[in-house]
């Protein structure tokens, strides 16, 4: 008769800690739960038709790595890009309107202030965004698989995220 309360008693523990380890897996998700108000809850104007690349298998031996999205205002309106910032200091990026390369815009707070793009995109225009990826910005301990965001937000508080990735090797 003991055992079979404590067989129960382990199997109510396992059951409630299980649906805590998922909770907390569920609640750290994007997506997720969340008490914090959007930054990304007004509609996006710009819009890429890349927003992903993967640089695939890099070596920190032959240094910076770089690509090229291109952000298209498809709206009838000028948007105003007010800001450009990334996910880590090993990721910088630039606007680049022909011959005009604006930046580098990077990481808030490291190396000194992010300065504001305040570019304006017209109706039906379109700007290239140059991200550059460092893999020997983290060092020897910056090997392996990296993620890195870069998010252009509009004057109306709206992001767009560009993402790149990378497996970094020695």
């Amino acid at each position: 008769m003991q055992k079979t309360k404590m067989n129960k008693s382990t199997i109510l523990i396992g059951a409630v800690a299980t649906a805590a380890i998922i909770g907390l897996i569920y609640w750290g998700k994007p997506g997720g739960i969340s008490t914090a108000p959007s930054a990304n809850s007004a509609t996006v104007a710009l819009a890429a038709a890349e927003r992903f690349y993967d640089f695939g298998t890099i070596s920190m031996k032959n240094g910076v790595v770089s690509h090229l999205f291109t952000v298209t205002n498809p709206t009838d309106a000028d948007v105003l890009v007010k800001g450009v910032v990334t996910s880590c200091m090993c990721t910088s990026a630039y606007i680049v309107d022909g011959e005009k390369r604006r930046g580098p815009f990077g990481m808030p707070g490291h190396g000194g202030p992010v300065p504001e793009a305040n570019e304006v995109i017209k109706a039906g225009e379109s700007r290239t965004i140059e991200v550059l990826f460092d893999p020997n910005a983290h060092g020897p301990a910056g090997i392996g698989v990296i993620d890195r965001i870069i998010s252009l937000t509009d004057a109306n508080g709206a992001t767009l995220d560009l993402e790149i990735k990378a497996n970094v090797i020695p």
